[in-house]
């Protein structure tokens, strides 16, 4: 399998500050990635420190002064990844409410709705598909301090939406789940997507409750609780604005068929 990925950021700032990026893929062992990573502030390059974060999130930051940041970066991905490996302390954080996750708010709900079905795979299906159900994919309908409670009444949102009510639903039924951002070849829109991981079977099994990518061609940038540990961008003092994103994720052949009763893992 190989996969190309992009993402070009122009980023106005407005007062000094400090900016972090999760754009850059996360390791993939036995993999070969080829890379290009770039920011210029008015004209000159600027070098940022990488921070290696929780499960290998690549954080990179740098102090940035008033004046106009572009950031580019390319990946070439060849060949699949080891299974993300799984810890005792993964299992018991991913139990956890969350910030954009309130799992602890949907027990008795999840419960009621979920509780029937014994299984992990079986409810990983179910969970998938009643919340794709229930919520309407309407890009600028959330707000980005939104979490699964406000998603749910809302009954629209865009992926990470889906992705935190999918989570804290899991949570709740006590299956240890929790968010990756990543890049998708066949998203429509095309842009940064999120999706679920769940605890199934021994391995991480990846969710996507919107269906708008293939999850088999997945390429993982960032893990973590929610969306506060897996932000592309996050502003640290100063004032800032994006003023133009473009992303881009391709993968060779023909893209593969998925369906909600697959297990699939993030390769």
């Amino acid at each position: 399998m190989k996969r190309q990925v992009s993402a070009a950021l122009d980023v106005s700032i407005d007062a000094d500050t400090t900016l972090d990026f999760q754009i850059a893929v996360a390791p993939h062992p036995e993999a070969e990635v080829f890379e290009m990573l770039s920011f210029v502030l008015n004209g000159r390059p600027i070098e940022a420190r990488e921070i290696s974060g929780l499960h290998g999130n690549r954080i990179h930051k740098f102090d940035a002064h008033v004046g106009h940041l572009e950031v580019r970066y390319e990946a070439t991905i060849v060949g699949q990844t080891t299974p993300a490996p799984v810890s005792d302390y993964d299992l018991s954080m991913y139990l956890w409410p969350s910030r954009y996750a309130e799992a602890d708010k949907f027990y008795g709900f999840a419960t009621t709705e979920f509780g029937a079905h014994a299984d992990s795979a079986t409810l990983l299906a179910e969970v998938s598909s009643w919340v794709g159900t229930r919520l309407n994919y309407v890009p600028g309908s959330s707000d980005p301090i939104d979490g699964a409670v406000d998603t749910l009444l809302a009954g629209n949102g865009v992926c990470r939406d889906y992705a935190h009510l999918v989570v804290a639903l899991l949570r709740a039924v006590n299956v240890p789940a929790r968010l990756v951002s990543v890049y998708a070849p066949g998203l429509s829109p095309m842009d940064f997507h999120a999706v679920a991981e769940a605890f199934v079977d021994g391995h991480w099994r990846v969710v996507d409750a919107t269906c708008l990518a293939p999850r088999q061609t997945l390429v993982r940038i960032a893990t973590g609780r929610d969306a506060a540990d897996t932000a592309f961008l996050d502003n640290h003092k100063g004032s800032i604005n994006l003023t133009n994103m473009t992303v881009t994720a391709t993968s060779d052949g023909d893209l593969p068929r998925d369906a909600l009763d697959q297990l699939v893992s993030i390769q």
